[in-house]
């Protein structure tokens, strides 16, 4: 808190009011042993000067390169009216809506938010978000083993082609409600599903498929035949996605026969910046079928008695609202702030400027692969990909990425960090904001690194 007015007579107030002399008393209900003595590795207080500087000099760290990084944080230009609109104070200051009648603003903007989602993702409803892409996956998890009443198994098929950081926080939340994550390969050639490797399930009990779009790696899955083969073999399908593609790929609505049963992912390619890891927010939508096990809140629009618009809370499934067994999810909190600038930013940018965006982002991705492949480098996977691809080096790729770094090149994921197998594997990631003068710049520099 910036400002914490209570004195210390006020506090002796206070608790003398309660009946105790000291607020320890408040916690004498807590046994000893789970107390907590130290918080280590907690630094003590810094003054309002202090921290400023400090972060100041933080965030100075994050200027001055060309980025090439992606992996699941993407930069992208944003539009200056998107903040501009999103920090005022109507918008900033902003709370949860629990009351309908003095947050019409509030609501209003989720219901606009839920309705463009819906159209992204070609789905029938949408909730008011989550926390991130990563929770939301495995809310969706959650969501799957209780909708699909068909399956027995609480079994679920997450490929490894699924983001890192998605499936250790899906494994993270599920593990201890008797869920097993059944994990799916790669081809080591074409950086996909392994297909081979999926039919080994048909025939087992499973409750839900999950399907990355593009995946970890950039590559685009062959979604069409996934979400069939989950809808054949009983399980429902489970689509993770960058909603920004969706201006321009198929939508998971749309993919196979019928379309998938639950689409998640993280919204922060829609106008939020790249702020030293956050704070995103999650997305997540289902067809109507589900929609009774859709964690978080809904917000729909209505009428009044005087026959006039107004916009309410259709749906609120967390233990505030309901008793705490019927509860669907106790941390689905909507990240409001990053959803209103989200909703500005495709209310500026409309279908022709997503699409636009969607269209630069996947050409100079390609244009920056070709460079390389004509410069003599490699790429590791065969499968065609959207705005990342994996350049394979015939070295370590940390010392590399250094290097590129301290010559003003943020080059890239070394994906050796999260599996040992791919020494040598840079993630690259190119968006619209990179002219074909930084893609030569990319190649110059990567040659020096080596």
């Amino acid at each position: 808190m910036p400002f914490i007015p209570h004195t210390d007579a006020d506090i002796a107030e206070m608790l003398g009011v309660i009946g105790v002399t000291e607020i320890e008393q408040l916690f004498d209900e807590i046994p000893p042993e789970l107390r907590c003595s130290s918080l280590v590795g907690v630094p003590s207080g810094m003054s309002e000067f202090e921290i400023t500087q400090d972060m100041q000099q933080r965030a100075a760290k994050d200027a001055g390169g060309l980025n090439f990084i992606g992996a699941g944080a993407y930069e992208h230009h944003i539009p200056a009216a998107v903040w501009q609109i999103t920090t005022r104070g109507e918008y900033y200051t902003a709370y949860t809506p629990y009351q309908a009648e003095a947050s019409q603003g509030t609501l209003q903007i989720i219901y606009e938010f839920q309705s463009m989602m819906t159209a992204l993702t070609a789905m029938d409803v949408s909730n008011a978000s989550l926390y991130d892409g990563a929770s939301a996956l495995a809310e969706a998890v959650l969501m799957a083993v209780r909708a699909n009443r068909k399956s027995k198994s609480q079994r679920i098929l997450l490929p490894r082609s699924v983001h890192p950081a998605y499936r250790a926080t899906t494994e993270a939340i599920v593990k201890n409600q008797g869920i097993e994550l059944v994990e799916i390969p790669i081809d080591p050639q074409n950086g996909r599903i392994d297909s081979a490797a999926l039919e080994n399930y048909a025939g087992e009990d499973f409750a839900a498929l999950v399907i990355p779009q593009p995946n970890f790696f950039g590559v685009l899955e062959e979604v069409d035949q996934l979400t069939d083969w989950a809808s054949k073999h009983g399980a429902l399908s489970i689509a993770v996605v960058n909603p920004l593609t969706l201006a321009l790929i198929n939508p998971p609505g749309e993919w196979g026969a019928h379309g998938v049963d639950i689409v998640c992912g993280d919204g922060q390619p829609l106008g939020a910046p790249l702020s030293s890891g956050g704070p995103y927010y999650g997305l997540l939508c289902c067809r109507q079928a589900h929609v009774r096990q859709m964690p978080g809140r809904i917000v729909g629009r209505t009428t009044d008695a005087d026959n006039k618009q107004g916009f309410v809370l259709t749906l609120q499934a967390r233990e505030q609202h309901i008793r705490r067994s019927k509860a669907t999810s106790n941390i689905c909190t909507n990240q409001g702030l990053v959803v209103t600038a989200s909703t500005v930013y495709m209310s500026l940018m409309g279908p022709t400027g997503l699409r636009a965006v969607a269209s630069h982002c996947y050409h100079n991705a390609h244009q920056l692969a070709d460079l390389l492949q004509r410069s003599g480098f490699k790429l590791r996977y065969q499968g065609d990909y959207f705005h990342e691809f994996v350049l394979q080096l015939d070295q370590p790729a940390p010392p590399v990425l250094q290097r590129m770094a301290e010559q003003g090149i943020w080059g890239g994921y070394a994906l050796e960090q999260d599996d040992p197998d791919l020494e040598g594997a840079i993630m690259v990631c190119v968006t619209e904001t990179k002219q074909a003068e930084d893609l030569m710049r990319y190649v110059e520099v990567l040659q020096r690194s080596l």
